[in-house]
């Protein structure tokens, strides 16, 4: 029987690991906390960024919310599917699963917002050439730039009667036209418009011909696109061979899946699966890559 005088003892170092396990558990969840506000901020400010480039005046914050309730909802979703909460390995595959669908489900948004804007840049940089025809076509006719632009905003179509109008709205209020000039380069990260940008800095400070260097850009766009295309179109099978490549694993895996469920089940719940797993993964990006890394060639 224990001594009395060593009684308090006994509850000295329960008492002790719970004052460590209480103080890290409060660390961790302030690290947390602040990486969650940070993220949060970051998430926030490129998303504005990026809808208000896009013309697209929708909260951020609402934006942040529904991915968060999408990652939180996918995770639950693949970690019920792929997971077994009957052994450990089930539970470590339906956790990564799980992670992984949330992680593509919290960046979604940005994802889809990134892709919209590489269209409407590409939209811009398909009118454009029309824009440039229209301008050249207005300095013939003894308009000034500021007046040719406003040709283009009243005749053009959207998204460069947007970008040219906000430029316009810009010069009106008192900004410098070289500083409107500069943040419209900044808005649309389109090689084109920063060639016809600095094609009309150095006819201002040099009093040069903008109506041939107009007739010269155009026809130049038109060139690269034309090769862009020829480019596109010779490596058409290229794409379609790394789509079909790659597809093909996932496939087989969802086939296999359908016709023999519990092989499949104990395939990924044990250790030499998810090596398996993981390896097919990891082999699938590199060939992505590599294909991409081939078939992507710059004009």
């Amino acid at each position: 029987m224990t001594p009395f005088i060593n009684q308090p003892d006994a509850w000295l170092i329960p008492a002790l690991f719970a004052v460590c396990f209480g103080s890290l558990s409060y660390v961790l969840l302030a690290a947390i906390r602040e990486g969650s506000q940070s993220y949060a901020a970051a998430y926030e400010a490129d998303t504005a960024r990026d809808m208000a480039d896009m013309f697209l005046f929708i909260p951020p914050r609402r934006i942040l919310d529904m991915a968060r309730i999408a990652a939180a909802t996918c995770f639950i979703l693949f970690f019920l599917l792929a997971g077994d909460l009957s052994t450990g390995p089930g539970i470590a595959v339906g956790t990564i699963c799980g992670l992984i669908a949330a992680a593509l489900a919290l960046n979604a948004p940005r994802i889809a917002l990134r892709f919209l804007k590489a269209r409407r840049i590409r939209m811009f940089n398909e009118q454009l050439v029309e824009a440039l025809s229209t301008m050249s076509n207005a300095l013939k006719a003894g308009f000034s730039i500021q007046q040719a632009l406003e040709t283009v905003v009243k005749q053009g179509k959207n998204p460069i009667a947007q970008e040219f109008g906000v430029f316009l709205q810009q010069t009106r209020v008192g900004v410098r036209f070289e500083d409107a000039l500069a943040q419209l380069g900044d808005r649309i990260a389109s090689e084109d418009l920063t060639l016809m940008i600095s094609a009309i800095e150095i006819a201002r400070r040099t009093g040069g011909n903008l109506t041939e260097v107009f007739d010269k850009i155009a026809a130049t766009i038109r060139e690269r696109a034309r090769i862009e295309g020829r480019i596109r179109s010779l490596t058409a099978m290229g794409r379609l061979q790394g789509i079909v490549v790659g597809a093909m694993p996932a496939l087989l895996l969802l086939a296999l899946s359908m016709m023999e469920p519990k092989m499949i089940k104990t395939f990924v719940t044990s250790l030499p699966g998810i090596i398996t797993l993981v390896v097919v993964v990891l082999l699938e990006i590199a060939g992505a890559l590599v294909i991409r890394k081939i078939i992507r060639i710059k004009v």
